[in-house]
C-alpha cells in the first residue's frame, strides 16, 4: 500500500508539474541518444573489431587488448605525460581565476573594471588551433621571443623541438586562454557579498588581506570546492586538440598524452578495439579520480562535496 501511495504521489507530482518536464524533455533525449546509446560502442574494447563483421559478429578477445596497452613499452612513458600535464595544469591554473576574481572585486570603477574584464575574456573566444598558431610564430626561431632574447643575451632558444618546454609551453598558453573566463563564476559569487561588511571590517582596522581571508574567501569556498573537484576529476580528460597541434617530433618524449594516442592508434592506424580499450582504460581512471576526490573534500569542507 505504501509503495502504490508513493507511486500515485510521483505521478499527480508530474501531472501538476508537467510543463517541467516537457521543458526538461529534449535535454534528456538528446542526452540518452549523444551519451548513453553510444557507450554501446565500447564493447569493441573487448572483441577483434571488423568493420566487416560488425560489433557482434567480431570475435570476443575479452581483456587481451587492455593487456596489450598495459605492457606495451611506451605505456608508462605515456601515462605519466598525462597525469603530469593534467597535475600541473590543475595546480597552476585553478588558483589563477580565484586570484583574477579577487583583483576584480576590488576595482571600484565600473567602466575600468569591464574593460579589464573584456581583454581577459577575450582570448576564450579565439579557437584552439589559432592560438596553437600563434604559439608557433611568437615561439619560432624568427619570431619575436627569439628576436628579443638574441638582442638581449645574444642566443636563441628552440622552444617547440625541446621536450622539456612542451609542459610549460602547453600549461601558459592555456592559463591565457581561459583563466580570465573560469574567473567569471567567482565573480558572480563575490557580488553576493555585502559591501557593508568590508565597510565595517575597514572602520575596525582589517587590512585587504584580512579582508579577503575572513570575508571573500569563505563565500568562494563552496564554489572552489565543486570546481575542483570536477576539474581533479577530469585530470585525465586533458583535452586533445591543443596537444595534438603542438606536438613536433622533437617534443614527443612530454607531448605523447593518452588522447592523442588513441587518435593515432584508432583514426591513423584503423586499430579501433586497441584505441577503444584505451579510451575506456582513461575513463575508469578518471571516474576513479573523481570519487576520490570528492571524498578528500568532504573531509576537509566539512561533509560539503560534489556526490
Amino acid at each position: 500500500m505504501k509503495k502504490i501511495s508513493k507511486a500515485k504521489r510521483n505521478l499527480d507530482y508530474i501531472k501538476k508539474n508537467y510543463i517541467l518536464y516537457l521543458l526538461i524533455a529534449p535535454a534528456v533525449i538528446l542526452t540518452i541518444i549523444f551519451k548513453y546509446i553510444p557507450m554501446y560502442g565500447a564493447v569493441i574494447a573487448f572483441k577483434d573489431f571488423s568493420p566487416m563483421k560488425g560489433i557482434l559478429g567480431s570475435d570476443w578477445v575479452g581483456l587481451k587488448h587492455f593487456t596489450s596497452f598495459l605492457t606495451s613499452p611506451n605505456f608508462l612513458e605515456i601515462f605519466m605525460n598525462t597525469i603530469k600535464l593534467s597535475s600541473f595544469e590543475l595546480l597552476i591554473g585553478f588558483p589563477i581565476p580565484i586570484i583574477l576574481a579577487l583583483m576584480l572585486n576590488q576595482i571600484r570603477k565600473a567602466k575600468a573594471k569591464k574593460n579589464i574584464q573584456l581583454a581577459l575574456y577575450a582570448p576564450h573566444f579565439i579557437s584552439v588551433v589559432v592560438i596553437s598558431g600563434m604559439v608557433f610564430l611568437f615561439l619560432s626561431p624568427t619570431g619575436p621571443i627569439n628576436v628579443l632574447l638574441t638582442n638581449l643575451f645574444g642566443t636563441s632558444f628552440s622552444f617547440m623541438s625541446d621536450p622539456d618546454a612542451f609542459r610549460s609551453i602547453y600549461i601558459t598558453s592555456g592559463v591565457w586562454q581561459g583563466a580570465g573566463w573560469a574567473s567569471i563564476i567567482y565573480v558572480a559569487a563575490l557580488a553576493n557579498v555585502d559591501p557593508q561588511l568590508h565597510d565595517a571590517a575597514t572602520i575596525d582596522g582589517a587590512s585587504l588581506l584580512q579582508r579577503i581571508i575572513h570575508i571573500d574567501l569563505p563565500v568562494l569556498k563552496p564554489v572552489m570546492a565543486v570546481l575542483f573537484i570536477l576539474a581533479a576529476g577530469g585530470i585525465m580528460a586533458i583535452g586533445f586538440e591543443k596537444a595534438y597541434l603542438l606536438q613536433t617530433a622533437m617534443n614527443l618524449p612530454t607531448s605523447e598524452i593518452i588522447p592523442t594516442y588513441v587518435y593515432k592508434k584508432g583514426l591513423l592506424a584503423g586499430d579501433y578495439s586497441f584505441a577503444t580499450a584505451v579510451g575506456l582504460f582513461n575513463a575508469v581512471i578518471n571516474v576513479g579520480l573523481l570519487i576520490f576526490v570528492n571524498q578528500v573534500v568532504k573531509k576537509l569542507n566539512e561533509g560539503e562535496g560534489l556526490l
